[in-house]
């Protein structure tokens, strides 16, 4: 069987549980929303909440009686939702052939190592775009009854863009761990960590200011969603800093599967 259809049909399971979780996640988000929806008095609640939290969740740069400001806040959590499974997708695709003891399958076939690196990559890159679609398909389909303008649909969509960067950048460090941890079994649990470190420090960087040049070591601050709310613009530093990340570690996992030793 096909190496890239192998990983579709053997992660499909995972594709529905994370599906499943954004799709919940989104309802009861938008429910709790209803009772902001156009009720300004709420915010008077919101902004008596201590300043070290109003920074962290970014409650100030948005509206939360609007659909749109609703979204800009939630983009945190869909950034950790979606970045997680990314990481885990890609850790796990590599590691597990040795942890399940089917790295004979790969081994014995007419491909080469790279091959099989970029095969499984693929697979789990399809899986993180489908998610990506999920999250955009149930969000636009759970805000219908709130009548959002056009600016929300362009709000969504470069939000949708952003998400799909951090993805890429957390499945390729996820699967540059997989293939260079030799302790394949803490692949999953060493690409969480990371991703939950990069993440702690963009919550110091943002509550120290002084640490601001430390933003460029955790992509949870290479997209701001007040700008891309406010200004529809990324910042192309990030965007090439992510992209330059992305061919560092899946270089890095090619190279590394290629020396690496597998035992069956």
């Amino acid at each position: 069987m096909n190496i890239f259809l192998r990983e579709l049909k053997a992660n499909f399971r995972s594709l529905l549980i994370w599906g499943g979780v954004v799709i919940l996640f989104v309802i009861v988000g938008v429910s709790k929303f209803s009772a902001y929806y156009n009720n300004p008095d709420l915010l008077d609640t919101l902004n008596s909440l201590p300043q070290q939290v109003l920074t962290i969740l970014n409650l100030q740069a948005f509206n939360l009686t609007t659909v749109s400001g609703f979204y800009g806040i939630m983009f945190l959590y869909f950034a950790l939702l979606l970045s997680i499974a990314a990481a885990m997708w890609g850790a796990d695709i590599i590691a597990k052939e040795q942890r399940d003891k089917t790295v004979e399958f790969s081994l014995t076939l007419p491909v080469t190592r790279s091959r099989v690196v970029i095969s499984k990559t693929l697979a789990a890159l399809v899986n993180c775009v489908l998610l990506l679609l999920i999250t955009w398909g149930i969000s636009v389909a759970a805000t219908t009854n709130y009548q959002p303008d056009s600016a929300f649909y362009k709000f969504l969509a470069l939000s949708m863009a952003a998400l799909f960067l951090l993805q890429l950048v957390f499945l390729s460090i996820g699967v540059f761990i997989g293939t260079a941890l030799k302790r394949y079994k803490m692949a999953s649990s060493t690409a969480l960590f990371v991703l939950l470190g990069t993440y702690f420090l963009s919550v110091v960087v943002t509550l120290n200011s002084s640490l601001d040049f430390l933003k460029y070591l955790t992509p949870f601050m290479y997209f701001d969603p007040a700008e891309l709310l406010h200004q529809s613009r990324f910042d192309p530093v990030f965007i090439g800093l992510s992209l330059v990340i992305v061919a560092v570690a899946v270089t890095g996992a090619r190279i590394a599967y290629n020396r690496r030793d597998l035992y069956i």
